[in-house]
């Protein structure tokens, strides 16, 4: 797939002191599987190749349908303007063991698939961390694939496709979304649960053909220091995930929507959470769901990025020019490469503190509570005490 619109445009490289290896798990073929893309620190090798940014021309049609726009026509415009771009971590690359690693569960947005975020997961794989990048199967990614059986005559599995699912003419939307979330929820913790069987040694089968050796994770997780971490509707998917498995120890929430979210759950939450926020999608609404998780006695810190938009956290604000990025809606008024090192900074420097992790990612302790030229501490949005 690809062109060579790509120029001096690309997903920017980690900044940790460990090289990056990627590569996709599929446990239980069938949709009510697991199914999660792994980045992790791996041995640099000279070999290995990076994979591309969007798997296949699939996806490229559920984006479209996401989008709302022709399917024949978006999946030419998308693949001439992202089908060159790669993934900043090396295919199947064999694990680097260096002590056990924290393991962060990843979740994506409404629209997004597993890949779109690599930016953020390898960021924290380059640092050290394991995460699990979950494609959810809830109807919520533009695209995303299980296999069927094939016919006793046919050896090979056929990949069956399921695209986003449009709120029907007159449809209400919270039971679907409140549906999703929880489901989604479900997914990051079996997630989590098929990485604690490869950790325990437990022989695990990838339903699809890949040459990573899952055996080389074994005794290599810290399952102690356990997050959760989302972007938009993925942000309140975290939220959910605290609420039902407390070994997820803290989440880090960007741009969260809070709407697919019960009340219900707040209170019952009890681990701290990090709201990153840009500056240009917050609403008084969604800031004071936000502000009813906030504790006495839990860390709840909120902080938000100056000139930024929704799409700031995924991929996508690094793959378009600085006039089609603001015109779609990808790119804000601060450099996209700013922004992303302030959110993982401040991503890196909250989780050390709820982990408990050895590492010197305190040294930017100061950005979990806005300090910094391009950080407002807390919201730049209004909220009436009286709404919260």
């Amino acid at each position: 797939m690809g062109s060579t619109c790509s120029n001096h445009l690309g997903i920017p490289p980690a900044k940790g002191p460990n090289a990056v290896g990627c590569t996709d798990f599929m446990m239980d073929h069938t949709a009510q599987g697991s199914f999660f893309r792994l980045y992790y620190p791996c041995q640099e090798s000279e070999k290995a190749e990076k994979p591309d940014w969007v798997p296949c021309r699939e996806y490229f049609i559920g984006l479209a349908d996401f989008m709302k726009i022709n399917r024949s026509v978006s999946e030419r415009i998308f693949n001439y303007l992202f089908g060159s771009f790669k993934i900043p971590a090396y295919w199947d690359a064999p694990f680097k063991s260096n002590g056990k690693c924290p393991v962060v569960i990843f979740s994506h947005g409404l629209g997004a698939f597993r890949t779109l975020y690599s930016a953020i997961c390898a960021e924290l794989a380059s640092q050290g961390f394991i995460v699990a990048s979950v494609e959810h199967r809830d109807q919520s990614a533009s695209a995303t694939f299980y296999f069927r059986e094939a016919p006793e005559s046919e050896k090979a599995k056929e990949n069956e496709w399921m695209y986003y699912r449009a709120l029907q003419h007159g449809e209400s939307e919270f039971p679907l979304r409140n549906k999703q979330v929880k489901q989604r929820a479900d997914e990051c913790i079996l997630a989590l649960e098929k990485l604690a069987a490869i950790n325990s040694g437990t022989r695990v089968r990838n339903a699809l053909q890949t040459q990573f050796d899952w055996a080389t994770l074994e005794n290599s997780m810290d399952l102690c220091r356990i997050a959760a971490m989302g972007h938009s509707f993925g942000g309140a998917t975290a939220i959910e995930a605290l609420c039902k498995d407390v070994r997820f120890k803290c989440a880090v929430a960007l741009d969260t929507w809070m709407f697919p979210l019960d009340d219900e759950i707040f209170p019952r939450v009890k681990q701290p959470i990090f709201f990153i926020n840009s500056e240009r999608f917050q609403w008084a609404g969604n800031i004071s769901r936000m502000r009813k998780l906030d504790s006495a006695v839990i860390q709840r810190k909120m902080i938000t990025i100056r000139g930024t938009v929704h799409q700031s956290f995924p991929d996508f604000t690094f793959l378009t020019g600085n006039w089609i990025g603001k015109l779609m809606n990808l790119k804000g008024e601060i450099d996209p490469e700013v922004a992303m090192d302030l959110s993982n900074k401040a991503t890196l420097a909250f989780l050390q503190r709820h982990l408990g992790l050895e590492k010197n990612f305190n040294q930017w302790d100061a950005l979990i509570n806005g300090e910094d030229e391009n950080l407002i501490p807390g919201t730049n949005v209004t909220v009436l005490q009286s709404s919260i």
